[in-house]
């Protein structure tokens, strides 16, 4: 029994025990006088029974003809077995001329044991409005799914969301890149013009992992990637999400996208990127945007034309110095500056080097597009040849060289008692300095001397040693 029903069992026992009389209790059910006679009569004949709904328990006069229900579900099961509700009967209608609707088809699939009731556990998140105008903020994010269900490898779905008005863009490609990322933004911006600020992930494309180089933190920049560089010239503010339900529109766009694109792709029997970016270009994205646009808050448009050239803008940059030879290092490959930019005088000086996306490179000084050609390999820089060195030598002072002369002279004294020269006696040693053989006593004297020389402190000199030149320090001259 319903909870109505029991109230109507509490008033039909207070008039069974006269404590209400009909009257008063017309008001309490809600009926009238002539109805609540009704009730009360079939209450005394048929107990708490004669209060069920007369209707419970009976089909329905406006129930779908039970021929058309086993039609819808056994084309669901044979076209549309992991759809949902919603797109099931979009595709019944549109297809197949079932005309179902959506909550019909869910309570049959649940009937039937097709479908299951999932629920899910939430987190509390912070409500944030959509933006006002169009342009305003552009949402973008790379969905990895195996688009193709194992017709081909597992690609990348590219997404772009207006936040004010759900309007779409997307591209297939193999994976998430930086080329792929300012393709899809090309494609936005060619239709619609530049938005102003785009909300993005923490991915390395989008945000910069490395330290700012010393210029860049005197300039009080932080580094950035190539994308980011490329925002900035555009003037987009690029706003980096710290999780995914803080860029929820772009986020839930790629659970519909998954859903139904897939099986657009699976019906129309494409397993290409080629032929599934013709697909979303020309019948799917125009259908998807016709049924999920919105109208913004303010019919004003916020988008803004390109400054400069997009396929410039949207490159890969980097500073290089030019060498002494007026040449230019990057990525593996060395350019020659032409000789008529000589009264520029580059050499030592920073150059941009541009590559575009199909290939092309550029050399600019101070936005200046410079001459250049491409070297073959590196050049060789000419150096002086050495002579080999051959093994080191010692040199052996001849016989008449002037200390062993002098040795013989001061050892000829002490030589004269044996009448034998100094150099004539074998195997005499000679001190160094050239002095002649040392005797036993001169040898006692010499130990002695040396030993007082280590008792004998040593004496202290003046004299400062080092470089001639003093440094002078901030407190000589100011103390």
């Amino acid at each position: 029994m319903s909870h109505k029903e029991r109230d109507r069992i509490k008033i039909m026992a207070g008039i069974e025990q006269q404590e209400l009389t009909v009257a008063a209790a017309a008001p309490l059910l809600g009926l009238s006088y002539r109805q609540t006679r009704r009730v009360w009569r079939r209450y005394q004949a048929q107990g708490d029974a004669g209060l069920v709904h007369r209707s419970r328990g009976r089909p329905s006069p406006r129930r779908k003809p039970a021929e058309l229900r086993a039609r819808v579900l056994a084309r669901y099961g044979q076209r549309y077995p992991d759809f949902g509700p919603t797109l099931a009967a979009e595709y019944l209608g549109r297809e197949d001329g079932l005309k179902i609707d959506h909550e019909t088809l869910r309570r049959w699939l649940l009937a039937e044991g097709l479908r299951g009731v999932r629920r899910r556990r939430q987190q509390h998140r912070q409500w944030r409005e959509r933006k006002a105008c169009f342009g305003e903020m552009v949402q973008m994010d790379g969905s990895h799914h195996d688009w193709f269900e194992g017709r081909r490898a597992p690609s990348v779905l590219m997404v772009m969301v207006d936040d004010a008005t759900n309007r779409v863009r997307a591209r297939f490609f193999e994976e998430e890149t930086t080329r792929a990322s300012y393709d899809t933004f090309e494609s936005w911006v060619r239709r619609h013009r530049v938005p102003r600020a785009l909300y993005v992930d923490r991915d390395s494309i989008y945000r910069c992992e490395g330290v700012a180089s010393v210029a860049e933190q005197l300039a009080g920049r932080e580094a950035q990637t190539q994308f980011g560089r490329a925002m900035e010239q555009l003037g987009v503010k690029l706003i980096l999400a710290r999780s995914p339900q803080a860029k929820g529109r772009v986020e839930r766009m790629n659970g519909v996208l998954q859903d139904r694109l897939v099986k657009a792709l699976r019906l129309a029997g494409i397993s290409d990127l080629e032929s599934a970016n013709v697909y979303l270009d020309k019948v799917f994205l125009p259908a998807l945007n016709r049924r999920l646009e919105r109208v913004p808050a303010q019919a004003i448009d916020l988008h803004q034309p390109v400054a400069g050239s997009l396929e410039e803008i949207l490159s890969w940059e980097e500073q290089r110095v030019v060498q002494r030879d007026w040449t230019v290092a990057w990525d593996g490959q060395w350019y020659q500056l032409d000789r008529q930019h000589e009264p520029l005088s580059l050499a030592g000086r920073k150059v941009q080097v541009r590559r575009l996306r199909d290939g092309r490179e550029q050399i600019l000084y101070r936005g200046q597009k410079l001459r250049w050609r491409a070297l073959p390999a590196r050049p060789k820089r000419a150096r002086p040849e050495l002579r080999p060195v051959g093994p080191v030598r010692k040199h052996k002072p001849a016989v008449d060289h002037p200390w062993r002369r002098y040795a013989a002279a001061a050892g000829r004294k002490r030589c004269q008692r044996k009448g034998q020269h100094s150099s004539e006696i074998p195997g005499a040693p000679i001190r160094a300095g050239g002095a002649g053989p040392l005797r036993r006593g001169d040898r006692r004297r010499r130990e002695l001397w040396l030993e007082s020389r280590r008792r004998r402190p040593p004496a202290r000199s003046n004299r400062r040693r080092g470089h001639a030149l003093r440094t002078i320090n901030k407190g000589d001259i100011f103390s």
